[in-house]
């Protein structure tokens, strides 16, 4: 055992010599790199997969012995100041570590056909393993200073991955937006680092905590002060996993490649601010204004991020929306000292998130191989449906991970959310009841997005001559309400541009298409006909790993139940936690009450199918009755009336499609209020301090100049001028020394 945790250090340096490789293999063989590119992908699974059965490895050890392991060497050592490197293994590490390497292989191994037609194909894979190598050595880190080197380093790689696709605009500027963000969590982070090394004098996770907690007890340090570096180190967390208000970034990130956001903004990196809080909870829990704090902002987040997401028409918005609101859950938990239950709910989100990002990305996928059907837009969901029969696998696997987000036994995330909503009862009864009411948001909003997507028919859109976008029922690949078409319209392009049909006859849908096995849709009697093909399943190589988180999302929920029944409180999980748990509660146990866990579930569980019931009654009906629907206001017109519950409805609605009004806040608040700023600080510095300057210099010249015509070269004027001088002088002298006496006379 021993041996193995000796040589734990390699573990982040494995995957690097992919991006290395293929950066010099770029710079020196191009030609032949680019040919053999597949090779990269083989290269990238592999090194992955060999991390993979290492972290195994260390896991089942932890398990077995309960022991953590950590070894340092020095780096830096003067008089005054030693910095040491190394790396801790520990539960949490181990927990990260699986979850990193087990959904990076699924990813890459999906990417490699995602991204098989992208001339950047050889950047993504070296982005991707750069990341992996950065991710890897955050969760090993032994101090903070290690962890701010790789927390900058995974941060440079979502920045470049967000903008992979650079040319576009709105990616550019989600990177832009993404690095922006987080630099202000990462100068606080850095602030509370260099806080806590000037009262503790250490870096070292064990060293800082037992000396923070001496200082506390002992009444030895300024408490203020302690606090205030607390708060710059969650600011940092706060960034990282996109919390309230640091959030903003994340539903942007989503214009970078399906399966960045599968990996990296849902499962790993935005999990790393979670990593840093639960690392750091033996010392936050000491400082019960920031475990309060710590709730608070995750309460805040649960709510935000999933009222946010139930007006989204991207697909993939809605999904980081979610991710948002999950992640709430989980510093929420560790705000009231749920250490074992936030990282149970890591464990079964992340899984659970990664199958439908990847789910999503398949939708996607088939959507773009559709001929004239505005690819730009293909993450839009009100431009899909009806494709249940088309994309059966993806379908199941997205609807299987749905129903785990939203609570549904025996799935995934029904054991973790559960726990985390019995505990809030036992916080405060009001985090209680704002909690287990977005449990019922969040199956409205998950089964709201497998409706838009997978069920009615597909809508095809038309512009009318007013400019109206307006939809016909035509059901392209289904049974539907209208096979013809009778109206004058623009047809929307593939190319983006439109089509004036300026005829009224009745265009009738060719019947022949259901035959065919790839059928083309061609409306009849057009001059210039337009065809549409049928989406289809995804390649088996994208399949593959959908059934394998498939998997982990139907079994992964029971490492956490307790089946011995002679010991309650020995589940895999609090087994696998034992030295953590024991560091934070030493005397605490995780038995189980069945007969309070099934009434508690049984209240989670009817609020989980009372919001897919309303999701059914709003979003079912758009597929079946509404012919001519408004492209914008299409999904969220219902069948009520003009009554108080609507006009509800509408400002919810509009609330979640603007973002909340954060965006627009921080638009006039920082950036317009920043750049009026600068221009007032333009002016003055022009007008007023330079104008000032160069007044001066005008006016010496001035002077100057005025001055050298007095000066006519004879000595005569000269002193003229020097006895003018003189009997002025003298006069004003003379006014003043007569002008005292008299003044005293008077008196």
């Amino acid at each position: 055992m021993e041996h193995t945790y000796e040589y734990a250090w390699i573990i982040p340096f494995v995957p690097l010599p992919v991006p290395v490789l293929i950066g010099v293999g770029l710079l020196l063989f191009p030609s032949a790199t680019k040919k053999l590119r597949r090779m990269w992908a083989f290269k990238s699974v592999l090194l992955l997969s060999i991390v993979m059965i290492l972290s195994i490895n260390l896991s089942i050890q932890q398990i077995n012995s309960n022991s953590i392991y950590q070894y340092v060497w020095s780096w830096i050592i003067t008089n005054d100041f030693s910095l040491e490197l190394g790396y801790l293994i520990d539960p949490l590490t181990s927990i990260m570590l699986i979850l990193i390497t087990t959904v990076g292989i699924m990813v890459l191994i999906y990417s490699d056909n995602y991204m098989s037609h992208d001339q950047g194909y050889l950047r993504f894979f070296a982005y991707m393993s750069f990341f992996s190598t950065s991710m890897l050595g955050l969760v090993t880190s032994s101090n903070l200073i290690q962890i701010y080197i790789f927390w900058e380093l995974v941060g440079m790689c979502s920045y470049l991955l967000i903008g992979f696709w650079f040319t576009r605009p709105v990616a550019a500027n989600a990177c832009q937006k993404a690095f922006v963000t987080n630099r202000v969590g990462d100068f606080g982070l850095l602030l509370g680092i260099l806080g806590f090394y000037w009262i503790t004098g250490s870096f070292e996770f064990r060293d800082m905590f037992e000396i923070i907690n001496n200082l506390i007890y002992n009444n030895e340090v300024n408490v203020l002060f302690v606090i205030f570096c607390a708060v710059l180190l969650f600011v940092g967390a706060v960034a990282k996993s996109a919390q309230f208000p640091l959030h903003v970034w994340l539903p942007d990130a989503m214009e970078g490649p399906t399966p960045i956001s599968a990996l990296i903004h849902a499962a790993t990196m935005v999990a790393a601010g979670i990593f840093l809080v639960a690392r750091l909870l033996p010392l936050f829990i000491v400082i019960p204004y920031i475990m309060n704090l710590i709730c608070f902002i995750g309460i805040i987040t649960v709510l935000l991020g999933a009222t946010l997401a139930l007006a989204q028409k991207d697909i993939k918005r809605g999904l980081a929306y979610s991710t948002m609101s999950q992640l709430g859950y989980m510093m929420l938990a560790l705000g009231m000292g749920s250490y074992r239950t936030a990282l149970f709910h890591l464990i079964t989100h992340a899984y659970s998130k990664a199958l439908l990002f990847l789910g999503s990305g398949s939708v996607i996928h088939a959507m773009e191989t559709i001929v004239g059907y505005a690819p730009q837009k293909s993450q839009n969901m009100v431009l899909m449906g009806g494709l249940t029969k088309h994309v059966p696998i993806t379908k199941t696997a997205f609807l299987l991970g749905t129903l785990s987000l939203c609570g549904i036994p025996p799935l995934a995330c029904f054991w973790s959310k559960d726990e985390i909503l019995n505990d809030t009862w036992l916080y405060s009864p009001t985090f209680a009841l704002i909690a287990w009411s977005t449990a019922g948001l969040t199956a409205f909003y998950m089964f709201r997005i497998y409706l838009l997507t997978f069920e009615g028919h597909l809508n095809v859109y038309f512009r009318n001559y007013n400019g109206k976008i307006s939809t016909q029922l035509i059901s392209l690949w289904g049974k539907g309400n209208s096979k013809n078409i009778n109206k004058n319209f623009w047809l929307l392009m593939n190319n983006n541009e439109s089509t004036l049909l300026k005829t009224k006859k009745i265009y009738r849908i060719d019947e022949n298409i259901r035959e065919m096995t790839r059928p083309f849709i061609t409306i009849s009697n057009l001059e210039n006909k337009t065809n549409y093909s049928y989406p289809y399943e995804s390649d088996n190589t994208m399949l593959f790993p959908l059934f394998v988180l498939f998997l982990f999302t139907l079994c992964i929920g029971f490492i956490g139940i307790p089946f011995n029944k002679e010991e309650m409180d020995l589940d895999i999980l609090s087994k696998w936690l034992t030295p953590s748990i024991n560091l934070l509660h030493p005397n605490s146990t995780n038995s189980i009450d069945w007969y309070e866990f099934g009434k508690d579930a049984i209240v989670s569980v009817s609020i989980a199918y009372f919001g897919i019931f309303i999701a059914f009654f709003l979003y079912k009906p758009v597929y079946s009755s509404f012919q001519n629907l408004d492209l914008i206001n299409s999904f969220i017109k219902i069948r009520l009336k003009k009554t108080f519950l609507d006009k509800m409805i509408n400002i919810i609605y509009n609330w979640s499609e603007n973002r909340g009004y954060i965006d627009a806040f921080y638009t006039t608040l920082l950036i317009r209020g920043i750049r009026a700023l600068a221009e007032l600080i333009v002016f003055v510095d022009r007008c007023i301090i330079d104008g000032i300057t160069n007044g001066i210099g005008i006016l010496s010249f001035f002077l100057g100049e005025v001055i050298k015509y007095i000066g006519g070269g004879r000595i005569s004027s000269y002193l003229l001028l020097y006895l003018s001088y003189l009997l002025i002088f003298l006069f004003l002298f003379y006014i003043s020394h007569w002008s005292i006496p008299l003044i005293i006379i008077e008196n």
